[in-house]
């Protein structure tokens, strides 16, 4: 199979998927561009090389063509990155795109409009009526999936070679992620990022150095069933915080007060607990937590046991210095982090995942792999200013929870087949 490093890139119009899916503020504005930053290396090896890039991705869930997800707003951005002036499409599908992607020059870029201006990128039918029937329905989707085809190889025909460096929308069998390979049986190729991200999971899960440790945070236990599952066979120790914890606590008698929990998980919760002991497995709760009296940072706070919660309150960050999980943490040679262990939205609910994405770097810095991964905590390492501490983050959110649990993505088999 080609690689972005063995590939000749001389002469060829390089049509790239990223995931330059990036919060926009009001003023459409980014607030966020690590998912842009991540992608520069593929693009700067594709013109390095002799090629030009013809790029496209989606941005937000559009219902159809729309100012306010166009991906003009990102041109600036990725001029700025790339050093040189970008053109654009302002349709991915119109005569103005098949024009630009046939006259581009070695050297040059272009942007196509946000993809899912089009149903047929998801390949879902839009604005069927509430009232539709099943016969409806199955009548549009067959429609839609139709007009895909058509789509797909409008596309293609921009580009000589096609590079898929959009983890984040690799666990979709969209049209620019999965479907679009078909047409280049040779010459397609994972970036840099896909790679990366591929390489780092299957690091952690595959061959980890021990002791192993996974840190697992957020607010529902049944969203991370399998991947809980698949990590009791591979780790040392497993951290829970985060809203899933209460869940635990509850299901052991403990008390929450107003604690998020989901109570038809708590058997599950007792399930893992006893599949961990049997496998030698640590599992550590938070053994005090942060409560407020208001889901606001105005609320009143304070520290308690975290199966002592009174009434009326809520359990909202794990009580930082968490000091029973830094013990395990800088003793670890391989961590896994997926979830904040807090509201780190909300500042005074940050401390305890501060607190964790400080220990996760200390031991880093001592010679650990560190993986984070998950859009939250992505968002808080970053927020934080721990990104460049860790290991590995991820730019994966439901890619990579579906590649960790063991699932083969689309995107990815697109490439290998």
């Amino acid at each position: 199979m080609q690689t972005i490093d063995t590939y000749n890139f001389k002469g060829k119009r390089a049509l790239v998927r990223v995931d330059f899916n990036v919060p926009l503020n009001e003023q459409f504005e980014i607030t966020d561009d690590t998912r842009i930053r991540a992608a520069i290396p593929t693009l700067k090896k594709v013109l390095d090389g002799g090629g030009s890039l013809i790029i496209m991705s989606h941005l937000g869930r559009p219902k159809g063509a729309s100012e306010k997800y166009s991906l003009k707003h990102i041109l600036a951005n990725v001029e700025k990155k790339l050093g040189l002036k970008v053109k654009f499409a302002p349709d991915c599908m119109g005569a103005e795109a098949e024009t630009l992607s046939k006259s581009l020059q070695p050297g040059e870029v272009l942007v196509l409009e946000n993809l899912r201006f089009y149903e047929e990128e998801e390949g879902k039918p839009r604005n069927l009526p509430d009232d539709a029937g099943e016969k409806e329905k199955k009548a549009a989707k067959a429609t839609v999936k139709e007009k895909q085809k058509e789509f797909v190889k409008k596309l293609a025909s921009y580009g000589d070679c096609y590079i898929n460096d959009a983890f984040g929308t690799a666990h979709r069998a969209h049209a620019s992620t999965a479907l679009i390979a078909a047409y280049f049986p040779d010459d397609k190729l994972f970036g840099y990022v896909m790679e990366g991200e591929i390489k780092a999971v299957d690091k952690v899960l595959e061959s980890p150095e021990q002791p192993f440790t996974a840190i697992l945070g957020g607010s529902k236990v049944s969203s991370k069933i399998t991947i809980i599952e698949r990590l009791l066979k591979r780790v040392n120790n497993l951290i829970i915080g985060g809203g899933m914890s209460f869940t635990f606590i509850k299901a052991q008698g403990g008390k929450i007060g107003n604690s998020i929990c989901e109570d038809d998980q708590q058997s599950l919760a007792l399930d893992i607990l006893k599949k961990a002991k049997e496998l030698g497995v640590a599992v550590y709760l938070p053994q005090k937590v942060l409560i407020a009296d208001a889901f606001s940072n105005d609320a009143h706070t304070q520290i308690c046991h975290i199966d002592e919660i009174p009434d009326n309150w809520e359990g909202v960050d794990a009580a930082a210095p968490v000091e029973e999980w830094e013990e395990v943490i800088l003793a670890s040679k391989t961590i896994l982090w997926n979830g904040p262990v807090g509201v780190f939205e909300i500042p005074q609910f940050a401390n305890g995942t501060k607190a964790v994405a400080q220990m996760v770097a200390n031991s880093t810095a001592k010679g650990a792999y560190s993986l984070v991964g998950g859009g939250d905590s992505v968002a808080a390492v970053n927020q934080m200013g721990f990104a460049d501490k860790v290991s590995y983050v991820s730019t994966g959110g439901g890619a990579l929870l579906e590649y960790m649990e063991g699932i083969e993505l689309p995107g990815i088999r697109a490439i290998k087949s």
